[in-house]
């Protein structure tokens, strides 16, 4: 499953494949780790980046450091913990880990500082962090006063935006953000790497427009869950089987099989009319 999913991106222009929240990352143990990220790798072009997340806790991204550090991926992201954590803790724990894995790391911020500009910068100086994915969401998202210190004292350069194609082209086109992650990628590759290059050569008409065909399956994660969303998605749109959710998580209701389907099976055929294909699955 995850091959045709890999291939599905590859096929599409994607060329770097970050494993993270989406991937239920933060729920994947020491044991069978190595196996896995070694699938995934076997999996994958020798053109395409994979990077791997671990954590959020503390103890299990130290434990997995030594397996990471051997596989030598690019660099790993630690995804964001919430409770029980202090700013001056969670910097302690990304220092410790990025020294242990012996490259600098992305942090993932999805909180209203989460830590403070200051530390970002400490840490940066220091040569631990290799980017910010940063989601925060925001009421009006070109007014965020955290980004703007971010992208003036971190650089805007060194931060991607970290929460689909919804926030995307505010946060490319007013904080000159290097780009952005993606989970209908998974379903739309093609698409959302035209969005990208649009929003680069400053086509707002076009990005707008691709930006309006992936609206409706995005607004089937957030009505209902962004993870399990998109993880059913990819299933009920023929692109890869993905089989059942791996705990704590659960697929969505059957109930919400046919509405997500819908707009899956919708955005992928948006996807192969980019591509000048026949649709897959019907």
């Amino acid at each position: 499953s995850n091959a045709k999913l890999i291939r599905h991106l590859e096929n599409g222009q994607v060329t770097t494949l970050l494993y993270g929240g989406n991937a239920n990352m933060h729920n994947i143990g020491v044991t069978g780790l190595a196996d896995l990220l070694g699938s995934l790798i076997g999996a994958a072009s020798t053109d395409t980046w994979i990077i791997p997340s671990v954590g959020p806790d503390y103890g299990g991204m130290m434990d997995q450091a030594p397996i990471l550090r051997e596989l030598n991926f690019p660099t790993v992201m630690i995804l964001p913990i919430q409770f029980p954590a202090t700013p001056a803790g969670i910097e302690v724990g990304i220092r410790r880990f990025s020294e242990t894995l012996g490259k600098p790391v992305i942090i993932y911020i999805k909180q209203d500082r989460y830590l403070s500009v200051s530390q970002l910068a400490g840490l940066k100086a220091d040569g631990l962090l290799a980017a910010i994915k940063y989601a925060v969401p925001r009421p009006v998202t070109r007014e965020d006063p955290y980004l703007s210190e971010l992208c003036e004292e971190i650089g805007s350069e060194n931060i991607v935006s970290g929460f689909g194609e919804r926030p995307a082209i505010e946060h490319l086109k007013t904080f000159g953000l290097a780009g952005f992650t993606s989970g209908c990628v998974c379903i739309a590759p093609q698409l959302s790497m035209q969005l990208l290059q649009a929003i680069q050569r400053k086509d707002w008409e076009e990005a707008k427009r691709i930006h309006g065909l992936f609206m409706p399956m995005e607004d089937q994660r957030e009505r209902i869950s962004p993870i399990r969303v998109l993880h059913d998605a990819i299933t009920l749109a023929g692109i890869a089987e993905m089989g059942p959710m791996y705990p704590m998580l659960s697929g969505i209701p059957e109930r919400e099989c046919a509405n997500v389907g819908q707009s899956a099976k919708e955005l992928l055929r948006f996807e192969m009319e980019a591509r000048g294909m026949a649709v897959i699955n019907g």
